[in-house]
């Protein structure tokens, strides 16, 4: 029997965004396969009629839904669909023990966890559901899309591939069997050591202070997760981070090994000037292989936007959210 655990939810508005006029807001709650109750936060044009399309987002990859993801869920609501952002298991207020855990499979039922929810709302029409996935979910929202038919149109915006990172590093830099087989060895002595003390160790969120030589894209993630711009003090990457173990997993298990078969609509939408826009063009390139439906297929890339330009607009509000509406009009 389905039961839903009864969450802290925060009331009043927590966001890193403004509240909009243009739309109503207010705190859900729904169940996935494993028993985990998931809060989100869900968003409804003021006086529409009828049953509306709606859309379901997520992400990035250790963030909750009072950063980005809600932003995108308030805005598309802004242009006539009824949205939720929620926060994944095992984090923000979502529940789910122990905290701070990520799984391939788990993190996928999540986004069809949401669709079963937004299928049997009143005010939504549930042959026209889309999904919208932030950095690491946006691969974990192609992924559901490879699985769930009921998904009509996926956005995948500056999107990482978990798997891929966690199995061969950053720009592919540990891709050998030398050096999975070091991490994999670390995260089983982890592991022994976490059980010896009865806890799991944090990994740590974005670094803080930031060292005069960080990479670009430390800097990026320091900007926003560290900074008035994007800091909440839910979120993993402004604060502790993932447990070390927590995303141990992702490193034998590619989540997009049937992209390819998707036959719903999907658009990756990512900034030419991101460390990350190797996971978008390669995972569009492997969808579209071969694959018989490729002509609702879009590479949507944004000239000169970095990474998280796409987490909130950057200082040139590039997120073309006018696009997004028309692909989920199309598609819906």
């Amino acid at each position: 029997m389905m039961k839903t655990e009864t969450l802290n939810l925060t009331n009043e508005w927590d966001k890193t965004f403004p509240k909009s006029d243009k739309v109503s807001h207010s705190k859900v709650t729904f169940i996935n396969r494993y028993g985990i109750t998931l809060a989100a936060d869900m968003y409804i044009p003021e006086n529409a009629d009828g049953k509306l399309p709606a859309i379901a987002v997520c992400g990035p990859f250790g963030a909750v839904k009072e950063q980005c993801s809600g932003l995108y869920a308030q805005t598309m609501a802004e242009r006539g669909f009824l949205t939720i952002a929620f926060d994944p298991s095992f984090t923000g207020e979502s529940g789910g023990a122990p905290r701070y855990m990520a799984s391939p499979d788990i993190n996928t039922e999540d986004f069809m966890a949401a669709v079963d929810f937004l299928s049997l709302n009143d005010r939504v029409d549930a042959e026209r559901i889309g999904i919208i996935g932030i950095c690491g979910w946006g691969g974990m929202a192609v992924n559901a899309a490879a699985l769930d038919t009921r998904i009509k149109a996926t956005v995948a915006s500056t999107m990482y591939d978990m798997t891929r990172v966690n199995a061969k590093g950053y720009f592919d830099s540990a891709d050998s069997e030398e050096q999975r087989y070091e991490a994999k060895k670390a995260m089983c002595a982890q592991r022994i050591e976490d059980y010896k003390n009865g806890e799991y160790k944090l990994g740590g969120g974005v670094v803080d202070p930031l060292p005069d030589d960080a990479p670009f894209f430390v800097k990026d993630y320091y900007d926003y997760y560290k900074t008035e711009r994007g800091y909440h003090p839910r979120s993993l990457n402004s604060n502790g981070g993932w447990n070390v173990i927590g995303c141990e997993s992702f490193i034998n298990q590619p989540i997009l090994q049937y992209s390819n078969e998707i036959r719903s609509a999907v658009m990756i939408m990512h900034g030419d000037k991101a460390h990350s826009f190797y996971f978008g063009k390669d995972a569009y390139d492997n969808m579209v292989n071969g694959n018989k439906y490729a002509d609702n297929k879009e590479l949507l890339v944004i000239e000169g936007a970095v990474h998280t330009d796409l987490y909130d607009g950057g200082d040139k509000n590039v997120i073309p959210f006018d696009k997004l509406a028309e692909f989920f009009n199309k598609y819906l």
